[in-house]
């Protein structure tokens, strides 16, 4: 018996089918979800996973981007929305002919998130450690209420 030698190593994405879906569906939810951590949608090679929680005093947003270095990430706060870009280099020394598979993402991204009125935008402060870009967006201090005397 004669084996032969597989054509493609390319694993086949049985959801590939439905981004199409999904890009049509998106307006008609962006109309029921407010506009608070919404995400502007950018064409990108690839897209980071990001988690967004907040506490008493911040949102917070991390980023998971192993295997970059600080350096190849921008930061940028405009018209009250923050922008998280960059580009991950695909290891030169291994030539790309030579792969039988590569599962890895390369490219340059970019993350668009509308930032609540509740926030100050300018005293974003960032942080990257072990491949985890973590931004922090210090909430505004409420007013507290005046009490007022009756005369």
């Amino acid at each position: 018996m004669k084996l032969k030698p597989l054509k493609s190593m390319d694993r086949w994405d049985p959801f590939s089918e439905f981004r199409f879906l999904a890009d049509s569906l998106n307006p008609l939810f962006n109309e029921f979800f407010p506009a608070e951590y919404r995400e502007q949608t950018v064409m990108s090679d690839w897209l980071p996973a990001i988690d967004i929680y907040e506490n008493d005093n911040s949102i917070i947003i991390n980023a998971e981007l192993p295997g970059m270095d600080k350096k190849d990430v921008d930061i940028n706060v405009k018209d009250n929305m923050l922008t998280i870009k960059g580009e991950k280099k695909f290891d030169r020394e291994i030539k790309k002919d030579n792969y039988h598979r590569c599962e890895r993402c390369y490219g340059t991204f970019s993350r668009t998130f509308t930032l609540p009125d509740s926030v100050n935008p300018d005293d974003v402060k960032a942080q990257f450690k072990n491949g985890i870009l973590e931004v922090s967006i210090p909430k505004k201090e409420r007013s507290k209420p005046k009490e007022i005397t009756i005369e």
